[in-house]
């Protein structure tokens, strides 16, 4: 049985991926940084010296978007230089390394669903140090795809649709962005789609390394967003649009990050969810008041 190392446990995708272990093929070895710290490039190395591992997905990552303008360093350790060592570890053992990254990378002008090959423009320290830790492992490992998601979302630790569900039952009024436009992604069909990718790779297909997006299907704004939420979930709350300038944050947002999945589907056969379908699967494990 292929036993695959999943990275970054604890996170969003981490803990959809220990869902969905429960009725897997595989298995699977999770660690989070009380087990392996990514950034200890002895423990890493001795790590991979000392387990069966044949897959790797990295999914630990330093995400704190705005903390990263203050904690530079510490982002800089995780995104980049621990990227690098579990890399090194994976080419080691010519392991595959799936490693997720994310749509801040990209951040221009651009008005059309990105391409894995478009021109990468990022936008303060979580995106930088994100892009590095994308070049410093494809050039690491040779058997690396790097999954570029937006705007993730689950039933699992703390992200917009819980934020939302909080404060539309505590408040009458939420003003929320709606000139940001992207596409909300929930974290099992990332999952989902990665244990294809295995098993694609399994089945002895011949593999286009490198960069790949994946993200639910559709477009929408963090207000149109927030609105669907409180529709589906029965919230009365009034969401008032607001422009991004009047919500300042210490790091820059992407104004657009709508990602072409061309690639993803031609190469592997991967289904995309539209995001609303996928929206109302995670609410429904979400309790009801």
């Amino acid at each position: 049985m292929q036993t695959i190392l999943i990275t970054g446990a604890k996170g969003q995708v981490g803990q959809e991926f220990q869902y969905l272990s429960k009725a897997s093929e595989f298995d699977f070895l999770f660690v989070d940084i009380e087990d392996l710290d990514i950034t200890d490039k002895e423990a890493v190395i001795s790590f991979f010296k000392e387990n069966e591992i044949d897959f790797c997905v990295s999914c630990a990552a330093y995400t704190a978007v705005d903390k990263a303008e203050s904690n530079a360093e510490i982002a800089r350790k995780v995104n980049v230089d621990g990227v690098k060592n579990i890399a090194e570890g994976c080419a080691l053992r010519s392991i595959p390394l799936i490693h997720l990254s994310t749509d801040y990378v990209y951040h221009n002008a651009q008005n059309t669903p990105f391409k894995e090959g478009d021109e990468t423009n990022p936008q303060g320290i979580y995106a930088q140090t994100k892009l590095e830790g994308d070049e410093v492992a494809l050039q690491t490992n040779a058997k690396t795809l790097i999954l570029r998601t937006s705007w993730v979302y689950s039933s699992f630790g703390n992200n917009f649709v819980k934020t939302m569900i909080r404060l539309g039952r505590e408040r009458d009024q939420l003003g929320v962005v709606f000139d940001q436009i992207g596409t909300p992604t929930y974290a099992r069909d990332i999952a989902n789609a990665i244990l294809k990718l295995i098993n694609q790779m399994l089945s002895g297909r011949q593999i286009q390394w490198g960069v790949y997006h994946f993200s639910n299907e559709g477009v929408t704004s963090w207000y149109d967003f927030a609105k669907a939420i409180f529709d589906i979930k029965g919230i009365d709350c009034e969401v008032k649009p607001i422009e991004t300038k009047d919500y300042p944050t210490p790091a820059k947002r992407p104004p657009f990050s709508v990602l072409n999945k061309e690639k993803i589907k031609a190469n592997f056969g991967i289904k995309v969810p539209h995001w609303r379908d996928s929206l109302k699967a995670c609410l429904n494990l979400l309790p009801t008041p």
